[in-house]
């Protein structure tokens, strides 16, 4: 743990740093359709990125209570997403600016971590993919925390970093982050590239909306 209050920039990962949708999308189509249902449309699934897996694909279902059905329709997705990422031409690309704001927070002192719906073993994959490992102080999944908007994500970046809730910034595309930042006190920060829109970002607590990721410095860095 570094000591001292510190700057603390906890990203979101599906939606704001990569462009994952339509990993996303496949996996709930193949996930769904080995369950005999119905697929959810793509604009469906957009509106759950962000969730856990297993609240997103309940939001998804007809029958919301049927949790058997529940368990397997995860488990299809994460065989489906296991068999997408052996593909030869898996990507999930980060968004332009990125990564030069990722270099430009690390020059300047500020930490950084990320808070996301994604498995640990997925925000790895994706971090590994984009060389990315040495930028992070704080990794939160749901493989140790309640889903979002439940603050326990942003509170554990915090103990991790040593930074107080009046110096950490959450950065993200839903409202699911925006609602995650205000459950912890935190600076919400939306994007506007991502699967919400702008007026649900600031509907749910954004402070701030960027359109572009070379805005994101001056905001931390004031």
């Amino acid at each position: 743990m570094v000591s001292g209050s510190l700057k603390l920039v906890v990203f979101d990962c599906d939606g704001t740093l990569v462009d994952s949708q339509f990993n996303i999308i496949h996996c709930m189509t193949e996930s769904f359709g080995e369950e005999g249902l119905t697929a959810p449309s793509d604009h469906e699934v957009r509106s759950i990125i962000g969730l856990n897996l297993d609240q997103a694909i309940q939001q998804l279902m007809d029958e919301k209570d049927d949790h058997d059905q529940l368990s397997r329709l995860v488990e299809g997705y994460k065989r489906a997403f296991f068999r997408q990422r052996q593909e030869d031409d898996h990507h999930e690309p980060l968004y332009d600016g990125a990564l030069e704001a990722i270099k430009a927070l690390d020059e300047a002192g500020i930490l950084m971590g990320v808070a996301t719906g994604k498995s640990l073993r997925g925000l790895k994959a994706v971090i590994e993919q984009h060389g990315l490992a040495d930028y992070f102080i704080s990794l939160q999944t749901p493989d140790t925390n309640p889903g979002k908007p439940h603050p326990q994500m942003l509170e554990q970046a915090m103990k991790d970093a040593g930074a107080s809730v009046s110096e950490t910034y959450m950065i993200g595309d839903t409202s699911y982050d925006m609602m995650l930042a205000k459950n912890a006190g935190c600076h919400a920060v939306g994007v506007s590239w991502g699967y919400h829109s702008d007026a649900m970002l600031l509907e749910n607590g954004a402070d701030h909306l960027i359109y572009h990721y070379d805005q994101l410095f001056s905001i931390i860095h004031n």
